[in-house]
């Protein structure tokens, strides 16, 4: 009954991890740390070091330890690196998700629950945004998540594979617990920038464009907690585990918060201002993004979100951030 967890080693796996051994699930992590660190999920938990896309090692991981679910979180995920390198956002995110779908698959694995991204909807004509608005992304990372349900959509036909695609929003915060966080290096989402110039680690920031069709001309998203968004993905294998069909999920809050407003909450929340710059659009931004959760409230009601509050979110990223600046001089133990 051992669950895959892909990418666990990374700022969103890792919090899943947490999540499933807090729930006293047996739990194994493969990830390769490109990203990711070992010091993020509990020491007692498994570790395979390596790729999704090597096939012979998936299949030992999930004959060794009895895997019988995947959660695939292990991907590159910079739109604007996307972008720039479309072809290495095809190899990681698609073909690396086509060679462990086949793992799985030889491997008897009949559930998983795949992380994938509202970028698939592109420019979305209205907002809130539901599941059957026409999936149209305008960057490379978009078209890979998006390649990737294809696939897992066509091998769940052929072959006895049930999954749960989740769409996920703007995924921010930080373990409330302070046990994990985003720690990845130069990251550009916007409420982990923030809370970086907020602490000092960075001397400015940028918002980047001014001149969107919004309230106050800068870009709209819809934030979710991200251990909201973990434990989304365990009422999705709970879903499987009942013998609830294959499903494709929102995952947000239904609201959406422009990057000015996270940049005064982050300010109220720290107490202080700090530098920011205005500069151009990036390629691949959409002006709103928003999600519709009608669906996900009503297939998963045991799903209840507990962090909502942007103010909440931005104070467990900000305790976060001061944690990590705390141990700066006596850095964790290494990635491996």
């Amino acid at each position: 009954m051992t669950i895959l967890v892909t990418g666990g080693a990374g700022y969103i796996g890792s919090h899943m991890v947490h999540e499933l051994v807090d729930a006293g699930e047996p739990v194994v992590v493969l990830d390769n740390l490109s990203t990711g660190f070992r010091y993020l999920f509990p020491a007692t938990v498994p570790f395979v070091n390596g790729s999704t896309g090597d096939r012979a090692l998936v299949l030992k991981t999930i004959e060794q330890h009895g895997v019988t679910a995947i959660i695939h979180f292990a991907a590159s995920i910079v739109v604007p690196d996307s972008v720039r390198d479309p072809l290495g956002y095809y190899r990681n995110n698609t073909m690396n998700t086509c060679t462990l779908i086949d793992a799985a698959i030889e491997g008897g694995v009949k559930q998983m629950i795949f992380s994938s991204t509202a970028a698939v909807y592109g420019n979305a004509e209205q907002n809130p945004i539901d599941e059957r608005a026409p999936t149209q992304p305008i960057s490379p990372y978009g078209t890979s998540k998006l390649m990737s349900e294809i696939m897992l959509h066509d091998a769940g036909r052929a072959h006895d594979l049930r999954f749960v695609v989740l769409r996920y929003f703007n995924v921010a915060g930080a373990d409330p617990r302070g046990r994990t966080g985003q720690a990845t290096p130069a990251a550009t989402h916007l409420i982990k920038v923030a809370c970086e110039t907020a602490v000092g680690k960075r001397p400015r920031m940028a918002v980047y464009g001014t001149d969107y069709d919004t309230p106050d001309g800068t870009c709209i998203r819809d934030y979710i907690h991200v251990t909201d968004l973990a434990r989304a993905h365990s009422a999705a294998l709970g879903h499987l585990r009942r013998g609830g069909a294959s499903a494709t999920f929102n995952c947000g809050y239904g609201r959406g918060a422009s990057v000015f407003e996270v940049i005064d909450a982050v300010r109220r929340i720290a107490g202080h201002d700090f530098p920011v710059d205005i500069e151009g659009r990036r390629a691949g931004d959409p002006p709103a993004l928003v999600a519709n959760v009608d669906r996900i409230r009503q297939a998963l009601p045991a799903w209840n979100p507990q962090f909502r509050d942007l103010d909440t979110i931005v104070s467990h990223a900000l305790a976060w951030e001061k944690r990590l600046q705390a141990n700066a001089a006596r850095p964790p133990a290494g990635r491996g």
